[in-house]
């Protein structure tokens, strides 16, 4: 017996809110939540749910009864299949606004605690084209969009080199222009798709396991310094030379050329050797100064300019006068530990990472920077009594942990350790919260400062003050 189908149609309704993940949130006849993913608030809308639980359902909008005053025409030609992008068709003044509301419901709805006025967030001053990193993948079997797929014409263009859509890890969406990335990343992408096509180079198929081409990488610095890396399948080195050969002399600017023969089921290269085919095996990005050493499985901001206010924030909110011994725990590549040394007596910093590690070890050496010292390790393993004992008692903690946040060992540990304030940088303002309920019992919250690091997106960073109370 086939199982009814539960799906429901709710008509005229209007969106109200935004929510999580980049949905849109409007309300049912009998209360309940939906959540939408192709309409913001404002927009009064046909609901055709796909998902129905207990206290929401999810679903799409079919029809268009009334468009929001919100709403902006998307500059992207993908958008709306391609998911990099989720807020393109709502106007940039109020993303911003969404972004601080989740900030705000987050702290007070998870956290439960006391809060001062929380600052105005900090919007980027590009919009589009602001990425320093991206990376797309090769398939031999693209997607076809809907227009296409309703068309009764035979495609004989399979190949792709794009982005994967949302949810389909074998589906690549090929991309003939993105607005993430600065010029020349669009260039060097559909040139290295043209010329493998026309040198009848074979393109990644996920599903077989087979092809040349797997994935491409490109990283940009503001100061100019470009590094390509391209993974490859099949280790053929006579296709292989002949694409980098090619592509070095199509574009002489580019100071690092690499790649990466990977023959895994995915495509990650964290555990993969990288050959530097010609120039550096780094590029510099530059701050204030500082120049930090970038590699090809280096973490670094993604939006550099944004990275530099989020930065200059977290330093001010510490409020150093020289004299501190500061901790800056998952410290990745150091960058902001060196950021404020130059205001600290000592910083000190704690990264999992171990390649990361070499990295802040070797970008500290370039800078001319002695009043910092790494350590590798699992924080709530590494920051225990003994680390504590053997590197002074801080009198203030930067921490900058994954979207997870904070083990609660590592909570444990700040509450016992005291340091007169925290500087709590997170990019999931949920589990910011979370961390800093377990906080209150000994700290308050001083200054909050959201700040936008992906315009065009719902994610937003949050930096928080902490003091301990007196």
């Amino acid at each position: 017996m086939r199982k009814k189908n539960k799906r429901q149609v709710f008509e005229n309704v209007e969106v109200i809110d935004a929510g999580a993940k980049g949905k849109s949130v409007a309300k049912a006849p009998d209360g309940r939540v939906i959540f939408l993913t192709n309409a913001i608030p404002g927009d009064i809308v046909d609901i055709q749910t796909t998902k129905k639980r207990k206290a929401y359902f999810e679903g799409t909008a079919t029809n268009f009864h009334k468009l929001s005053d919100k709403r902006t025409k998307p500059q992207c030609q993908h958008f709306g299949v391609c998911g990099g992008c989720k807020w393109q068709h709502m106007g940039y003044e109020h993303q911003l606004y969404y972004k601080q509301k989740e900030v705000e419901n987050n702290l007070k709805r998870i956290g439960g605690i006391a809060l001062p006025e929380i600052n105005a967030i900090s919007g980027s001053q590009e919009t589009y084209f602001y990425r320093n990193k991206m990376e797309f993948s090769f398939s031999d079997s693209r997607w076809l969009t809907f227009e296409e797929l309703k068309s009764d014409t035979v495609f004989e263009d399979k190949n792709a080199l794009g982005f994967h859509i949302p949810g389909m890890w074998d589906k690549i969406l090929d991309i003939k222009k993105c607005h993430l990335q600065a010029d020349p990343s669009n260039d060097i992408r559909l040139w290295v798709k043209t010329f493998a096509e026309e040198n009848e180079l074979s393109f990644f198929n996920p599903r077989k396991q087979e092809g040349l081409l797997r994935t491409l990488m490109i990283r940009t610095s503001s100061i100019g310094e470009i590094m390509i890396v391209i993974q490859f399948y099949e280790d053929d080195k006579i296709k292989r030379n002949l694409l980098l050969k090619n592509l070095e002399e199509k574009f002489p600017e580019i100071t690092s050329l690499q790649y990466v023969i990977n023959q895994k089921a995915n495509d990650t290269i964290y555990d993969q050797e990288v050959v530097c085919f010609t120039g550096r095996d780094h590029i510099f990005e530059e701050m204030e100064g500082l120049q930090f050493k970038i590699n090809a499985k280096s973490f670094y901001q993604t939006n550099s300019a944004q990275a530099y206010e989020l930065y200059k924030i977290t330093r001010d909110f510490a409020n150093l006068t020289g004299e501190e011994l500061v901790y800056d725990l998952y410290t990745g590549t150091g960058t902001i530990a060196q950021f404020v040394s130059k205001k600290a007596k000592k910083v000190i910093g704690i990264e999992s990472v171990p390649e990361a590690i070499i990295d802040a070890k070797a970008n500290a050496k370039h800078n001319n920077i002695d009043n910092v010292e790494f350590y590798v390790g699992d924080m709530k393993t590494v920051f225990d009594d003994k680390f504590i004992a053997a590197n002074g008692t801080p009198d203030i903690i930067i921490t900058d942990p994954p979207r997870d946040g904070m083990h609660k060992l590592v909570v444990e540990q700040l509450l016992k350790v005291a340091p007169k304030e925290i500087v709590y940088v997170s990019c999931n303002s949920a589990t910011q919260a979370r961390d800093l309920a377990l906080l209150n019992e000994k700290y308050e919250v001083i200054k909050v400062q959201p700040v936008d690091m992906f315009p065009q997106t719902h994610h937003v960073e949050n930096i928080v003050l902490l003091r301990k109370r007196v």
